[in-house]
């Protein structure tokens, strides 16, 4: 008889998660994803270190790797590395001439270019030295699978201070010490692990499916005709979720490469969400009109027509009671209107179509799904990913200036992986501030100057409608 014990759920991966570990077979899907920090000074070295030895105790996550599991090819387990090494991890470099942030955007791009070493915790950390100002800039890349955008954020207090100066540099003491490596379990004890995993799942699924299955019965002998109909929108919602996409809507983007750029662009947080409110929108609904906008003028520059494009953007499942650490979000694929010039009928369709998003049926089965797209071969699944348009996602950020070892940071800019796309861009806010970090696929966005003059004009419109 298997018994079942309580587990962390960062145990295992996840089946979404899985789906990303598994496509990175092809590097130009790999999930990668960077935050750019540019500081107003240069904190001092041996200070960072101290405080990233006292972070890797307090968030545990950062000193575990994943695993394969025997005999169940498409599981993987998080465990503490017994051989963690914060020196690998954490490092620092000078920013070669002039020492502008653009140097700092190709350094980051670089990293983020270069994968992981999947022996190790997948995360580093690069402070680095030499602008030309003054200033610095301290560059994190994590995978995917270690956190979601507003994981890292909650992970981000850990590292930064709210206070302008810290009182007094963290030292770790005997407190902080990390933790040993766990006694090397045998394939036996592993195969049970996993086997109690997969019945704590079928055991979840069913504490959360038969509440509701006993009411449906007696909801369908009333109202067959009800029922029925309920069947079939929820099989047409996770249709309309795993449809197969062929080809790009675009006539322009679309060809596909490893090599990439990064640029970003700002705009103020009260004023994109004044105008977007003045069109009947959400915040999110301005940004993504912005975008729109954006990609609509890059696309008449070239003398192509669009309509419409697919994007997918993630919609975050995360609640109270998750940890910071960990991935807790869903990817959905719909279409934008990038045709329509009047950026206040663009605000309007935008928060129709998201308020649409949000009660398709399939979100509350989304791991089940992806336990079964995660049977389908790699390539298919490739597939899909590289005929989408463009990747966008809106990361509420932190609201209040925050520092690291006593020097403030200015800016927050977050990068996410083009996984396929032709691009993705990501807005995170900080003190007021939409930070927007776009990572462009060089392949399908050929001229990288003139989208992100495109893109400011797409913003510029929607902030005048404030």
């Amino acid at each position: 008889m298997v018994t079942t014990t309580p587990r962390s759920p960062r145990t295992y991966l996840s089946q979404n998660d899985a789906i990303m570990w598994t496509v990175e077979s092809d590097p130009l899907l790999r999930s990668t994803i960077v935050g750019v920090v540019v500081l107003d000074g240069v904190p001092e070295w041996r200070r960072v270190v101290a405080r990233m030895e006292h972070v890797v105790k307090m968030v545990p996550e950062l000193r575990e790797k994943v695993v394969p599991v025997p005999l169940h090819p498409t599981t993987w387990r998080w465990e503490p590395d017994p051989e963690f090494d914060l020196q690998y991890h954490l490092r620092r470099a000078a920013v070669p001439s002039p020492g502008t942030l653009r140097e700092v955007l190709d350094l980051a791009h670089a990293q983020a270019s270069g994968g992981f070493d999947r022996t190790r915790p997948l995360w580093e950390f690069t402070l680095y030295e030499g602008l030309a100002d003054g200033s610095s800039a301290f560059v994190m890349k994590a995978h995917h699978v270690v956190t979601d955008g507003i994981g890292a954020v909650q992970l981000a207090i850990h590292l930064f201070d709210l206070e302008g100066v810290p009182a007094q540099p963290v030292r770790p003491g005997a407190d902080d010490e990390v933790a040993g490596a766990p006694a090397v379990r045998g394939v036996v004890e592993q195969v049970r692990e996993v086997i109690a995993h997969d019945v704590d799942g079928m055991v979840g699924f069913a504490r959360r499916a038969v509440p509701s299955v006993v009411p449906s019965l007696f909801r369908a002998l009333r109202d067959p005709v009800h029922a029925v109909v309920e069947t079939m929108r929820m099989a047409e919602s996770i249709g309309r979720t795993v449809a197969p996409v062929m080809h790009t809507l675009s006539p322009l983007m679309v060809d596909r490469h490893r090599e990439g750029r990064f640029e970003t662009i700002e705009v103020g947080l009260d004023d994109l969400r004044r105008a977007a409110g003045v069109a009947g929108g959400t915040l999110n609904d301005g940004f993504l009109a912005g975008i729109t906008g954006g990609l609509r003028r890059y696309h008449e520059a070239f003398g192509a027509e669009v309509e419409d494009l697919r994007i997918a953007m993630p919609v975050s499942l995360r609640t109270s009671a998750d940890d910071p650490g960990g991935n807790h979000v869903t990817v959905m694929r719909f279409l934008v209107p990038v045709g329509v010039e009047d950026p206040d009928e663009r605000i309007r369709r935008l928060h129709d179509i998201g308020r649409r998003i949000r009660a398709e049926k399939s979100l509350a089965h989304t791991e089940a799904i992806a336990g079964v797209l995660n049977l389908m071969p790699t390539g298919v699944l490739g597939s899909m990913l590289r005929h989408v348009d463009f990747l966008a996602s809106n990361v509420p950020g932190i609201p209040v200036p925050i520092s690291l070892e006593g020097h403030r940071v200015q800016r927050y800019i977050p990068f996410g992986p083009c996984a396929g796309s032709s691009m993705n861009i990501t807005l995170m806010s900080y003190d007021g501030i939409c930070c927007i970090g776009v990572h462009l696929d060089t392949a399908a966005v050929t001229d990288p100057e003139l989208f992100v003059r495109c893109l400011r004009e797409g913003f510029d419109e929607v902030l005048a409608l404030g």
